[in-house]
């Protein structure tokens, strides 16, 4: 079925037992929130470990920043890979085949937020100590 007769016909869409009216709703499900398009946007084109990714993403707690990484990787977003197998575990995410399919999206939302910085707002530099 193409496009527009899907649009003509306007199927629910059911995405991890999620029942959504509209694509938009259920791309959202996937990648909505404050913090999984900033966690898939760092991992555009390199893998990264989990310390990485903390140090990467100010704000972001250790809580949040492992439930969200769950969470992409139940959705298919992120793989994860264990290196070794006593503690401290190294570990890996990087995005899946899947997930490398946001990659022109979440680029130009990027940009978008520069724009909005720019037009908007102002950048805030931190003195380096």
């Amino acid at each position: 079925m193409d496009r527009k007769e899907l649009f003509e016909k306007k199927p629910k869409i059911k995405i991890n037992d999620k029942i959504s009216f509209c694509p938009t709703s259920a791309a959202m499900e996937l990648i909505g929130g404050k913090w999984k398009s900033v966690i898939l946007t760092h991992l555009i084109g390199d893998k990264k470990r989990y310390n990485e990714l903390r140090k990467e993403i100010p704000g972001i707690t250790e809580r949040t920043l492992s439930l969200q990484l769950k969470q992409l990787e139940a959705d298919g977003m992120v793989s994860r890979k264990v290196f070794t197998k006593k503690p401290p575990l190294k570990v890996e995410y990087k995005l899946t085949e899947f997930g490398e399919t946001l990659t022109p999206i979440l680029t130009l939302i990027t940009e978008w937020g520069l724009h909005a910085a720019e037009t908007k707002g102002e950048f805030i530099f931190e003195d380096a100590k």
